[in-house]
């Protein structure tokens, strides 16, 4: 399904973008996985040798998407190393929690800076190649970009930017040929909340609090978001742009009451 195709991922290490590079891998692409973590972007680079029909193995750039010399660097490699770019998953993001009374500036550039910026820049420097190729972008949104959430709010709105990012680059590159969609998990069992702070104890609740919040009953796992950031890379998508899809369990259509 992917053979030949070069798929370039973004936070590559852990959770969704782990488990995008080993399913792109098992359906023969060509990966590139970017992240900070060394040791882990290796371990999933085995993971994606072992699963591959071709036993290929991926390109492993270690970059920090919030400096821009990396972000150029991730650009040049791939191109270096395959000469063209197919699919571009942009998976790398933050989570912090924090209300108008708590949150800081610093927040907001730290969550913004990951969540959008650096998100703007990697398309814009992905995009020649991407046309060239009448290739696609996918990029990874949240529930929270289509609905009000408190407490989070500078992770919010980067994600409402995600989504009006992908609606309006769906619309300038259509002419040529490149389709953008995006995918919007709502709670999903990474350990990403943990990262923001939550201890065991704490997660635990948060999980179980899926059970009300998520009308499905449950958070969902890793495997449920990529195996729709692969259909929206695949052919079986080709007449979809411009979409934000919720795979949150109903989660964006409750209103508790």
């Amino acid at each position: 399904m992917f053979t030949d195709k070069v798929v370039l991922i973004t936070g590559a290490s852990s959770g969704i973008g782990a488990d995008s590079a080993k399913e792109f891998s098992k359906l023969g692409a060509n990966v590139i996985i970017t992240g900070r973590n060394k040791s882990n972007l290796d371990e999933v680079s085995k993971t994606c040798e072992e699963v591959s029909p071709n036993k290929l193995k991926p390109l492993v750039i270690i970059a920090d998407i919030n400096k821009e010399n990396d972000v150029e660097n991730i650009i040049k490699t791939s191109i270096n190393n395959f000469n063209k770019l197919d699919v571009l998953v942009n998976n790398a993001g933050v989570l912090e929690s924090g209300s108008i009374e708590t949150t800081s500036l610093e927040q907001y550039d730290r969550v913004m800076g990951t969540n959008v910026r650096s998100q703007y820049y990697l398309t814009m420097l992905a995009t020649p190649h991407l046309i060239k190729s009448k290739g696609n972008i996918v990029n990874v949104s949240s529930v929270t970009g289509m609905r009000s959430f408190p407490n989070v709010l500078a992770y919010c709105m980067s994600k409402a930017a995600v989504d009006q990012f992908t609606r309006c680059v769906a619309l300038e590159l259509a002419p040529k040929g490149v389709r953008v969609n995006a995918v919007n998990p709502g709670v999903i069992t990474t350990g990403l909340h943990k990262k923001d702070g939550l201890n065991d104890e704490q997660y635990e609740a948060f999980l179980k609090k899926c059970a009300t919040t998520h009308a499905l009953g449950r958070p969902g796992e890793t495997k449920e978001v990529t195996s729709v950031i692969v259909f929206l890379a695949g052919e079986g998508a080709s007449n979809i742009t411009g979409a934000t899809l919720p795979v949150d369990g109903g989660r964006h259509a409750m209103c508790p009451r």
